[in-house]
């Protein structure tokens, strides 16, 4: 999510001028509020969503677990008064998880999430203190992180329970096709991978909107990272097979996403986006006719400067898309003798 899409967005259209703010929901469909809440970081932003669920209230993901967010969604609350039915929650990231567990307690809403994001989103939070950095710093040294890199991202640590200051501990499970009952209208899940472990988009035919959480964005392209505990993964793989389920959808569909402003375009964005990661990946095998590291190759995928938190996306989104081309027999790995993974084309 660290790198602008290529492509030009003039397909999409945008039907909304500006943005919502700090405790407002502004209508985007019937029954529909979209919610905007701030982010500690350079995307500095999260789109939430509030539905309309008769005498209730549903939301779609709840923030990063700031002050800040928090007084805003109590000013929302205090405006309509019912209560929260549910809080669906599409993955485990912190900007989508890192409130649940507050407005649950706030209203006794269940949440709502698929098993694959509870667990991870468990799995993150309860690691042993410095673990989880520990095998991500082991992780980018053998793909050939510079030091001065390792150890910025060694003093930031894990910033997973600063943004998920706690965690439900029960959930109603969420599966591929589920639907939910949301006041007079049927939504359904569409379960995606790449991004996360098993995101769940919703999609309501009856009103002609996705909210589509990471899983589709105008502007940016979503994070696919590698993780030390699966290093042969292939999530950029996932990521656009799981894309083409989107595409079924008709092309008029509203999208809502997490970042960014609601869009139509469907087809044009998801075609964005294929061009976008195969022009990344011809890049890559311009680099690599003698074998290179993922480390020498941010610059490649990341001409500008990069802070701290940005270097552990790409790190995971470059080896993501090394990672690709092996899988298509278009590149092979090569393990040096000191220790580094190297990629090289197939040709090469």
């Amino acid at each position: 999510m660290t790198q602008a899409s290529a492509a030009s967005p003039n397909a999409l259209t945008y039907p909304f001028d500006g943005v919502p703010a700090g405790g407002e929901v502004r209508a985007v469909a019937p029954g529909v509020g979209w919610i905007r809440m701030p982010l500690p970081f350079a995307l500095d932003h999260i789109n939430l969503w509030l539905l309309d669920d008769g005498e209730a209230l549903t939301v779609v993901d709840t923030g990063f677990g700031l002050d800040p967010v928090r007084a805003h969604w109590e000013t929302i609350l205090a405006r309509d008064t019912r209560p929260l039915s549910r809080i669906v929650v599409t993955h485990c990231h912190p900007d989508h998880l890192g409130l649940a567990s507050w407005l649950a307690e706030r209203d006794g809403a269940p949440i709502t999430m698929t098993q694959g994001e509870f667990l991870a989103g468990h799995a993150i939070w309860n690691q042993m203190p410095g673990s989880g950095v520990a095998d991500m710093l082991a992780q980018f040294r053998a793909n050939g992180l510079d030091d001065a890199r390792l150890e910025a991202l060694q003093e930031r640590g894990n910033g997973y329970r600063r943004g998920v200051p706690a965690l439900p501990s029960s959930y109603h499970r969420l599966f591929d096709g589920s639907v939910l009952r949301i006041g007079d209208n049927d939504w359904r899940v569409i379960v995606g991978y790449g991004h996360a472990p098993e995101h769940a988009s919703l999609y309501c035919e009856t009103l002609g909107v996705l909210i589509s959480g990471d899983m589709l964005l105008p502007r940016i392209s979503t994070n696919v990272s590698v993780y030390a505990a699966t290093p042969n993964d292939d999530p950029l793989g996932w990521f656009l097979d799981s894309l083409q389920r989107i595409k079924d959808l008709p092309d008029d569909t509203l999208v809502l996403p997490s970042h960014g402003h609601p869009f139509r375009g469907i087809r044009a964005r998801i075609a964005q986006l294929e061009a976008h990661h195969r022009e990344r990946c011809d890049a890559l095998l311009g680099e690599i006719g003698t074998p290179r590291s993922a480390g020498e190759l941010l610059s490649t995928l990341f001409p500008r400067e990069l802070d701290t938190h940005q270097v552990m996306f790409a790190m995971g989104e470059a080896i993501a898309h090394l990672n690709y081309l092996v899988a298509r027999d278009e590149a092979r790995k090569v393990a040096g003798q000191d220790g580094i993974i190297r990629f090289a084309r197939r040709s090469a």
